[in-house]
């Protein structure tokens, strides 16, 4: 039998963007602010910037602190985050990222990498997307809509530098986006990821030596290097309507780098 479920817009959503207080985050949380929706600022020690978005936004944002690793803490600001909206979070962009640089001269080569490099990064991104994703179910459930995006690299595709680390915990969260979104589709919930490659500039990739942004953009047929904003942009098509019948896939936003 088939069920239809409701496909909300963007300006009707609650959407808990994770690690929001700066970097790709906060770009993500203010393209979903400039829809209309309503957003959850998460943040770990950005307390300042994440308040100040939300400030520039009463009403339609809020800063809560949470480690994403702490499935209590995470529990407690979806309950806050619903008593302060009168209503559950229904999207959520898994984007909070453990401590990491793109510098590939500092990172940990295949003789010295240990297990406690991989050790942080499935912490933090595929135990943190779970920990989100359990939290948000009933309300989604009770709500008969989901809207679950993880934020994923397209390293595994290219490995132009070799962050094993990283790389290998984004992979993990690719797989655990495809079968999550076989076990709650049939709750009218999607789960999709948006890879991008190296972005011009967040936090993280601050210590990317320019020549690298520069191979970049001479390799991509837009030839340049994708920025935030852009990608930010590219979260908001799993959130909308217009998504309403994709789910389990992997959207690269690298200026055309990857063929996905």
């Amino acid at each position: 039998m088939s069920q239809h479920f409701a496909a909300l817009p963007i300006h009707k959503q609650i959407v808990l963007v994770t690690g929001a207080g700066r970097g790709l985050g906060q770009h993500i949380a203010r393209a979903f602010l400039a829809e209309g929706a309503r957003v959850v600022v998460n943040y770990l020690t950005s307390a300042d910037s994440a308040r100040a978005l939300a400030a520039d936004n009463e009403n339609r944002a809020i800063a809560l602190q949470a480690d994403v690793t702490d499935a209590g803490a995470v529990q407690a600001m979806l309950e806050q985050a619903c008593r302060h909206f009168a209503a559950p979070v229904t999207t959520i962009v898994n984007n909070a990222l453990p401590a990491f640089s793109f510098n590939g001269d500092a990172r940990p080569h295949a003789d010295v990498l240990a297990w406690s490099h991989l050790h942080q990064q499935f912490e933090g991104v595929v135990r943190g997307a779970l920990n989100t994703t359990q939290a948000a179910l009933p309300g989604m459930r009770s709500a008969g809509f989901g809207r679950i995006i993880n934020v994923g690299t397209n390293l595994f595709q290219n490995p132009v530098v070799p962050y094993h680390d990283y790389t290998a915990a984004k992979a993990a969260l690719l797989s655990l986006t495809r079968t999550l979104s076989h076990d709650l589709g049939p709750d009218g919930i999607t789960v999709n990821m948006v890879s991008g490659g190296l972005l011009r500039t967040t936090d993280a990739s601050a210590a990317t030596p320019e020549a690298v942004f520069d191979l970049i953009a001479s390799s991509t047929p837009l030839r340049r290097v994708t920025t935030p904003a852009e990608f930010a942009d590219a979260t908001l098509f799993f959130a909308s309507p217009w998504s309403r019948s994709v789910t389990g896939q992997n959207l690269v936003v690298d200026g055309g780098l990857v063929k996905n």
